[in-house]
């Protein structure tokens, strides 16, 4: 993981975050830091990185011109140092960089939290600009700021101390941080539960003993202590957070009894991109963040209705994926939408990777490949979509002599998918070629691989089988 900082005070960011475990970190090689001045980027010959605001009103602004050279200094600096070939680097400069994550700190923007941090952790490289001042100008930030973050909701002088806070917090997930490789697992905040208590030597201090219980050896009856413990001092000192711990362990609950089935849900969930609007024994309402999608099952139809009658009738555009038919008849009736694909769902169970067939070269696709995406794909999903997909490198294509002959990619609840290949260039063994490499990259992100597949499609279904997916009894119903 390497963390690049813009800032106009670089020594305040470096002797913060090189001491202690980030410190060994670095020397280690487990992360890198770099702190970019951005005032050596300024064209002003006195040295000069604020203006007046247009219009009036309190206070400097940083300028455009600086920022974005320093910016693009740090970019490309990436892009040279990336091993070649890399597959998951497309060969056009400009969706690269749209890809490198560029964290505005801003009291303006999301709040950072755990979920965040694990999201932001799974980066090769993160480009942090820390503000000063009034602010920067918007241009700049509308050129090359993918998120806006904020730490709380309260003013600093400068966005220096909120980027190390996140840098520090990402740096503790990233695999050789920390010396226990599970503390960065079971702490504050892990499943949405405050820490439990802990104690060390001595056994009693000032008449207090340490609880019995971590004194017996029974690793599992200290295992079930701390988990009460933990429930209890969250349901106390933090009652929204334990409401959410509540429940996703609702949710887990239900969806478990079918695991191939909710495979989908399962992961929306664990992965921290879902709201869960209702879990209880007998049905899960959520709804996928970045999809937009409505998420529902539920054990009868009684239920469903309860459930469905929590979703606003006027929701514009809506998307819903469901697990039963009559959640599938509801919807269509209540919200009047009547295009609807049944899928099979399958799911990789298996922790170990597939080995990667060779005489293949995976890349992403260039946006300029687009409109034989769109053409190859159909109408399935808008050519939106597809473009955030390949902006995102979410999607993977397989060239033969320069030409686009096979894609396939990540769809945004977290599924593979859209997988294809064109007429020419079927039985080369390229939907096998790419689907092994999604797999696996699902595999080293800690991620669960699953799909779902038309009815119908046969070929798909017999190439899951050859894969070792396993696929549900049931079906999940796209309605939109």
């Amino acid at each position: 993981m390497n963390f690049h900082v813009l800032t106009l005070f670089p020594e305040m960011v470096a002797q913060g975050l090189c001491t202690s475990i980030l410190g060994r970190a670095v020397q280690k090689g487990h992360i890198s830091l770099e702190t970019v001045n951005i005032r050596d980027y300024t064209t002003d010959r006195h040295g000069k990185v604020d203006d007046y605001p247009y219009g009036g009103g309190a206070g400097m602004l940083m300028q455009a011109q600086p920022v974005y050279a320093a910016w693009q200094a740090v970019v490309n600096k990436i892009l040279g140092k990336r091993p070649a070939p890399d597959p998951l680097l497309p060969n056009d400069k400009t969706g690269e960089e749209r890809r490198i994550r560029v964290i505005y700190v801003t009291p303006q923007g999301r709040i950072f939290d755990q979920g965040l941090a694990q999201e932001l952790a799974q980066e090769g490289d993160l480009i942090f600009l820390c503000g000063h001042y009034e602010g920067i100008d918007e241009r700049v930030l509308d050129t090359i700021v993918t998120d806006q973050v904020s730490i709380g909701d309260y003013v600093l002088t400068g966005g220096e101390l909120p980027a190390m806070v996140m840098i520090d917090c990402i740096s503790r997930l990233v695999p050789g941080v920390l010396q226990n490789e599970e503390s960065a697992e079971y702490e504050s905040f892990h499943d949405n539960l405050l820490e439990y208590p802990q104690y060390t030597r001595p056994e009693i201090w000032e008449g207090k003993s340490v609880p019995s219980v971590l004194l017996s050896g029974d690793h599992a009856k200290v295992d079930q202590w701390r988990l009460e413990q933990a429930e209890e001092r969250t349901r106390r000192r933090r009652p929204d957070l334990y409401e959410l711990h509540s429940r996703e362990k609702n949710a887990y609950a239900f969806l478990e009894k079918d695991r191939l089935g909710h495979m989908d849900m399962i992961e929306v969930i664990r992965k921290r991109q879902a709201e869960i609007l209702y879990a209880g024994e007998n049905g899960v309402l959520l709804r996928d963040l970045p999809s937009g999608a409505w998420m529902i099952s539920a054990a009868d139809m009684d239920m469903g209705e309860r459930l469905l009658s929590r979703i606003p009738r006027d929701c514009s555009d809506p998307l819903f994926a469901v697990h039963q038919p009559f959640l599938r008849d509801s919807i269509c009736r209540r919200f009047q939408v009547d295009e609807v694909n049944a899928c099979h769902q399958a799911v990789y169970t298996r922790k170990s990777p597939l080995p990667e067939p060779e005489g293949f070269q995976i890349c992403v696709p260039n946006e300029t490949e687009l409109d034989l995406i769109r053409e190859a794909y159909g109408p399935l999903e808008p050519e939106e979509y597809l473009l955030e997909r390949i902006r995102l490198g979410k999607m993977l294509a397989i060239r033969e002599q320069g030409n686009l002959a096979a894609f396939a990619g990540i769809h945004a609840e977290g599924s593979m998918g859209m997988l294809h290949v064109r007429k020419a260039y079927r039985r080369k063994g390229m939907a096998a070629a790419l689907e092994i490499r999604l797999i696996n990259m699902f595999l080293e992100k800690g991620d669960v691989p699953f799909c779902q597949i038309f009815e119908g499609n046969q070929a798909s279904l017999a190439l899951q089988k050859k894969l070792g997916l396993r696929l549900a009894s049931g079906r999940v119903y796209w309605i939109s």
